[in-house]
């Protein structure tokens, strides 16, 4: 991002219901709280006018779906907005030695690690991804409601057996239903349709994952790396070592999205025994000595990577790229 003498920069706290904003100009903040909805969002946008603002560089916390519509609107009114790993902000604040935490200092905090590292603008979802994000979260989260029930039906007495199974039941119609909608907006939509294509090329992915992913990658590939995709996933490897004695064993960080990481661990199973492509993986590092729990994060990462390597090509998935001989 080029210099500019009138950029300043507006660190926003996101909750539910409000947004806590604070204002870098100079050295010097100015404070604004709006509720998080439209008028609120009208109201902020006034009060930047009236401070003088100039071009305005927007971070917020990338932490849940109560943050996009103020992105949006905000992107729509000409400023440039990033959304930012929360986890990337607490390591920020716990560097500058910060120890309160309150909406207005997170607000502050976001202000300022705008201003030192300029993060890249975050491009707005289209409205079809918006959509087909939203129903994989309503299907995940219905998801693991019914495994709840079940859980409960196997402990139940008589008196509310009955209730759960008439549960279990319209949660098993609401999945249908909502995997029938799934598949009829990328049926609909050329592009998805085309992506959904290429995703079904890679053995080890169906139908559930493939739309998780399509709905996190988004349709304009708002990652411009696998790498940045694979941190985002919480599926990075973290080491730790210290001198010659400290020799941790690696393990996923687990700093980023759990939801997409959940829905890759099956997937990634299925790879490793299932498939010739996930078979030569597992042997391989099964030969290096990896562990068992190391190679299915392992599998999880590549995973990942593939996904993202044969949307970014356009091109289908290659065995011969990761060592299966075609007779």
């Amino acid at each position: 991002m080029e210099e500019n003498t009138t950029l300043t920069y507006l660190g926003i706290d996101v909750s539910k219901a409000k947004l806590d904003c604070s204002l870098r100009l100079g050295e010097k903040y100015r404070s604004k709280v709006v509720v998080n909805s439209a008028p609120g969002f009208a109201q902020l946008v006034e009060w930047l006018n009236k401070q003088c603002a100039g071009q305005v560089h927007v971070c917020m916390e990338a932490t849940s779906v109560y943050g996009e519509a103020a992105a949006m609107a905000l992107s729509q009114a000409g400023y440039i907005v990033s959304m930012i790993n929360p986890a990337l902000i607490k390591a920020y604040a716990q560097s500058n030695g910060l120890r309160s935490k309150t909406d207005a200092v997170d607000a502050r905090v976001l202000a300022n690690f705008c201003h030192e590292r300029r993060p890249r603008v975050w491009t707005p979802p289209s409205g079809n991804e918006l959509a087909l994000r939203a129903l994989v979260q309503r299907h995940q989260a219905l998801v693991e409601m019914q495994t709840q029930e079940k859980n409960r039906l196997g402990v139940a007495r008589d008196a509310v057996s009955g209730s759960l199974q008439q549960h279990l039941a319209w949660l098993d119609e609401e999945l249908k239903r909502i995997e029938e909608a799934i598949a009829k907006l990328m049926d609909d939509d050329p592009d998805l349709r085309n992506r959904r294509d290429l995703l079904d090329t890679v053995p080890g992915l169906g139908e559930r994952t493939i739309a998780i992913l399509l709905a996190y990658i988004g349709q304009m590939l708002r990652f411009e790396t696998a790498r940045q995709f694979v941190a985002f996933s919480g599926l990075s490897p973290r080491l730790h070592e210290s001198g010659s004695s400290v020799r941790g064993k690696p393990r996923l960080s687990k700093v980023g999205h759990a939801a997409l990481r959940r829905a890759l661990y099956m997937p990634a199973m299925v790879t490793l025994y299932k498939t010739a492509w996930g078979k030569v993986f597992r042997e391989r590092l099964a030969a290096s000595g990896k562990a068992p729990k190391l190679i299915i994060g392992a599998m999880m990462r590549k995973l990942a990577q593939v996904a993202y390597g044969v949307l970014k090509s356009g091109k289908p998935f290659d065995p011969q790229l990761h060592g299966v001989c075609i007779g």
